[in-house]
Order: structure tokens, then C-alpha cells, then sequence
């Protein structure tokens, strides 16, 4: 099921980043979670496939990718021996697909909850931040998913992983239908994905309801709910740590959107 976790002081935020457990075998402290935060607490997980798409994108998907291929191939010709690279590419660059953005680090995950495109919005609604475990979504593969896993000896799936158990998004929508899904690590792109610590949910296209299959089937799904009085102080916390849209976005666009929010001024 989905646990829902208030945030409502400052000292709730320590248990979102530093939830690691201490593993025996290696006498560290270690997790399977990755996060996803976003500015509203009341938005439904969903791909941005669906949401542009809506009931139209089994149809609408292949062209869709088709098409950007063609043209994205002039600078990134690699693209074109994968789909799996075709869909990360293009939702790096904010085409719609079927991945749903992850990240690793849970101060990554705050960064996007303490986000707003109108910053007059940050004191006026709760944020979230989700949490998932991989290596519980991963247990309920078909066994030549898992099969690949204990292979490679690893819990993540690459692209190659992928590619290698599963020839077409066809064949992955057969595989899963609305019962599993696999968490894939890009490859380093860019230095925002690497800066990003970014990961992706291939979600099938039978599952209608992400929340619900989250629900259903697991256990160590949670929410962590940010109260709207917390988030200047977060965002703030977060720029003396040097979380920053400067950081995520390496380059121009992230230098302007950081300075921009620094200098603005609260009614």
C-alpha cells in the first residue's frame, strides 16, 4: 500500500534523506528507493504519453517516436539501433513517453517539490515527494526479467538489459500487461542526467492507473507530504547545499532559471 508521511517541521525531513538501512554483507548503509517530487501534492502519477495523449496513445506512440527519430538522428545517431533510447532521448528533451522521471538522490527529489513556475504558488499548496523501492517492483518481473537481473548480477536495468529480454515495446506492453514494470537507468547523455541521478519507470501501456497498482502491490511505496508553510525554508535550505537549477540543469538555461528565483521578490 501507499504510506503517507507529513513533513510539517524541518526535522520530519531527516527521515526522508537519511532512510538507508545498514546491510550486513557490506557494513555500509545502502537502499533500493528512488524519488520523484513534485510542487503539487495532488497530482496523480502519470506520463506525460497519457496525459498529451490520453486514450489515443497506443496509436499515437510509434508515429510519434517515428517521427522524432527521423529528425533527432542528425545529433544523436545512436538512437536508431534502439526504442529504449529513442523514448530517453526524446523525454530528456520533453517529447511524451511512457517513462515516468525517478531520481536516486532525495535532495534531487526536494529540488522539484521546492519548484514553481509561478513562485507566488510555493506557499499556497503542499508538495510531494514519492518513494519507491526497486528492488520490490523488480521481484514481481516475469522470470526472464529477473532471469537477465541475476545475470548481469545487478538490480537496474540498462538499456542493453533491456534491448536483450525484449525486442519492441510491443513485446514489453505483452510481458507486463498492468501487473509489473521495469526501472531503467539511462545512459549518461548528458551531464544533467548524470547530475540528476536519473532513472525511469518503463510504465506499460495497460496500466491506466499507476497509484492503484502501487497501492495493490506494494508495500514500501510512500508519500512524503510537504507542507506548503515548509517549502521557502526548504528551497532555501537546498540553495546553502547547492541544490539548484544551476546543478540540475548544467549550462545556460539552469544558470538564468536559478538566477531568476534568487532574485525574486515575495509579495
Amino acid at each position: 500500500m501507499i504510506h503517507d508521511i507529513e513533513i510539517n517541521t524541518m526535522e520530519d525531513l531527516f527521515q526522508l534523506i537519511s532512510e538507508q538501512e545498514y546491510r550486513e554483507d557490506l557494513g555500509r548503509f545502502r537502499n533500493l528507493f528512488i524519488y520523484r517530487g513534485e510542487p503539487d501534492a495532488s497530482f496523480v502519477l502519470s506520463t506525460s504519453l497519457r496525459r498529451n495523449c490520453k486514450e489515443k496513445s497506443h496509436v499515437l506512440e510509434p508515429p510519434m517516436l517515428l517521427n522524432f527519430t527521423k529528425y533527432a538522428v542528425l545529433e544523436e545517431p545512436s538512437i536508431e539501433a534502439s526504442i529504449w533510447n529513442q523514448m530517453i532521448l526524446g523525454q530528456h528533451h520533453g517529447l511524451p513517453t511512457r517513462l515516468l522521471d525517478w531520481t536516486f538522490s532525495p535532495m534531487v527529489a526536494l529540488h522539484f517539490a521546492m519548484t514553481e513556475s509561478d513562485l507566488e504558488e510555493m506557499d499556497r499548496r503542499d508538495s510531494v515527494v514519492w518513494r519507491i523501492d526497486i528492488h520490490e517492483l523488480h521481484d514481481m518481473l516475469p522470470e526472464k526479467y529477473r532471469a537477465i537481473i541475476k545475470k548481469y548480477n545487478t538490480t537496474v536495468f540498462s538499456v542493453d538489459m533491456l534491448r536483450e529480454v525484449c525486442s519492441s515495446v510491443h513485446q514489453y506492453d505483452e510481458d507486463m500487461k498492468d501487473r509489473s514494470m521495469v526501472i531503467i537507468e539511462p545512459p549518461s547523455l548528458d551531464p544533467r542526467i548524470m547530475n540528476q541521478y536519473s532513472f525511469f519507470s518503463v510504465i506499460p501501456d495497460q496500466m491506466l492507473d499507476i497509484e492503484s497498482f502501487l497501492n495493490d502491490h506494494t508495500d514500501l511505496t510512500a508519500r512524503y507530504i510537504i507542507r506548503k508553510e515548509l517549502r521557502w525554508r526548504i528551497r532555501d535550505m537546498l540553495d546553502h547545499l547547492n541544490i539548484t537549477e544551476r546543478i540540475v540543469y548544467p549550462g545556460l538555461d539552469g544558470l538564468s532559471k536559478w538566477l531568476g528565483r534568487h532574485y525574486f521578490v515575495r509579495d
